[in-house]
């Protein structure tokens, strides 16, 4: 998981994909990269909920050790039950609410398959999701 996060942690900081003023990317300021995140925290496959924690955990971690160039990430991860209109929903408010500069690491291919148009259609990334079958 480690790899991952510095692949995460680097396209964040490395400007390939933010603009170059904080102030113009949309979920990034001078002191914050928020992120959004729906796991399945209830419902059928809860078992898989321990991937959201420990993302959260994880990103506590990194803030804890100064965050990224100063920057702290703010995951902000909800429930979707691994039902794809509660992942809609969850998704929208994430993007239009909270403002995220992207999605990470959702898991499933049905509520990711959701999502996926909604979130190209307003040029949210969606990193490191998780398709396959549960």
């Amino acid at each position: 998981m480690r790899s991952g996060m510095m692949v995460l942690l680097a396209l964040c900081t490395s400007g390939l994909s933010l603009p170059a003023s904080a102030q113009n990317a949309r979920g990034v300021t001078d002191s914050e990269i928020k992120m959004g995140q729906t796991m399945p925290y209830t419902g059928p496959v809860t078992g898989f909920s321990t991937l959201g924690k420990g993302e959260v955990a994880y990103m506590k971690m990194i803030n804890d050790q100064g965050g990224v160039n100063g920057r702290k990430i703010n995951l902000i991860s909800l429930d979707d039950g691994y039902v794809p209109p509660r992942t809609v929903e969850q998704t929208r408010r994430l993007v239009e609410q909270d403002g995220v500069a992207l999605i990470f690491g959702s898991l499933g291919t049905a509520t990711n398959t959701a999502i996926v148009r909604y979130l190209n259609e307003r040029k949210i990334p969606q990193l490191f999701s998780r398709f396959g079958r549960l």
